[in-house]
């Protein structure tokens, strides 16, 4: 049993349902015809991201330089940089991965672009840039298409850098506006004699649009790998396709209609992605997490017939499962029932 082995709070992952999340979402993919290119900030395992590759993804994507380094040093090739890159120590780290590895980076300011060449120059070859664009997230990104394509110039017009494309997060419900910024901005581009050769977009809540922009040429979900509340509330995933549950154990009943488990905020993490609760309990779905600190998770009992006992281990799937994987050093896996190992977290807390 996990609880005796491992102890609660733990992360358990079911390494059948990884293998299948992984299978599906290539099979969309190429079905639609479009790389796939993962994001690494859910699982933020080389183990894992492996695993990814041998089903056919190319290449990763990474959010900071810490995660890239580390997915380089375990044999990890084409590396996209989804964030823009700044300073001369970023940039001196940059350049030392150039060395190593493929890798396109983002940017989405004539500040991020002019210092850039610094990395291209210790690596002694040229980088590729894509030009971050916002179509309705409000993120990152350049707001129009001329902003768009008066940055790839920027890029193109800059010694050790080479212009790749575009890089994209279209909000659910604004694939077609999406479009319309996709085209302009392609349009722009050929009368300056540009070619987007890359037009990434993401992530796992739009897995449901791939194929739908003309253009399109990869994809970056991370997320699907394990799955959680909020992909099942985006309506992209089931409850058989969540492969991660925080097993808790229950260690106070003081109240009739009140409990606390041993998984708080360092656990299941305090942000809630929007949704009600902490987390759904499998083994008590009426019961709701309210509130966490930092060792507590607070159950109200108050909506469930059936009640867990002091003593007894549940099992959580979390709202936002990136953060939690993040807070933790290993993943215990299992096949069904059979417990078979762990996976190091090693790129946990790459936060530069």
């Amino acid at each position: 049993m996990i609880e005796r082995e491992f102890g609660t709070p733990a992360v358990v992952v079911d390494l059948d349902v990884v293998e299948a999340n992984v299978a599906r979402v290539q099979a969309l993919c190429d079905r639609a015809g479009v790389a796939n290119r993962p994001h690494i900030k859910t699982h933020k395992s080389p183990t894992l991201a492996k695993l990814q590759i041998a089903a056919g993804a190319k290449g990763v994507t990474c959010q900071k330089l810490g995660e890239a380094e580390v997915m380089a040093a375990a044999g990890l090739d084409d590396i996209l940089i989804s964030y823009n890159i700044l300073g001369e120590r970023n940039l001196g780290r940059l350049g030392a991965l150039m060395r190593r590895v493929r890798v396109t980076v983002a940017a989405d300011s004539v500040t991020t672009v002019d210092g850039l060449p610094r990395a291209a120059a210790i690596a002694g070859r040229t980088l590729a840039v894509v030009v971050e664009c916002d179509t309705g997230m409000k993120r990152a990104g350049v707001e129009t298409p001329g902003e768009a394509v008066a940055l790839a110039k920027r890029i193109a017009e800059t010694p050790g850098l080479s212009f790749a494309g575009f890089l994209l997060y279209p909000p659910p419900d604004r694939w077609p506006e999406t479009q319309v910024f996709l085209d302009a901005a392609s349009a722009g581009l050929r009368d300056s004699g540009l070619v987007a050769r890359i037009v990434s977009t993401g992530g796992s809540p739009n897995l449901a649009h791939l194929g739908a922009l003309e253009g399109a040429t990869e994809h970056r979900p991370g997320t699907y790998i394990f799955n959680d509340r909020m992909q099942m509330a985006a309506g992209v995933a089931t409850l058989q396709d969540c492969a991660l549950s925080v097993y808790a154990t229950v260690v106070s009943r003081a109240g009739p209609e009140r409990g606390i488990v041993d998984a708080g905020s360092k656990t299941l993490t305090s942000d809630p992605g929007g949704l009600a609760g902490h987390g759904l309990v499998l083994d008590y779905p009426h019961a709701r997490i309210n509130a966490l600190s930092e060792e507590h998770g607070f159950l109200d009992l108050s909506g469930s017939a059936a009640r867990p006992i002091v003593g007894e281990v549940v099992r959580i799937v979390p709202n936002h499962v990136c953060v939690v994987v993040n807070l933790v050093d290993r993943l215990v896996t299992v096949r069904g029932d059979r417990i078979v190992g762990e996976i190091p977290v090693l790129a946990r807390g790459k936060t530069v």
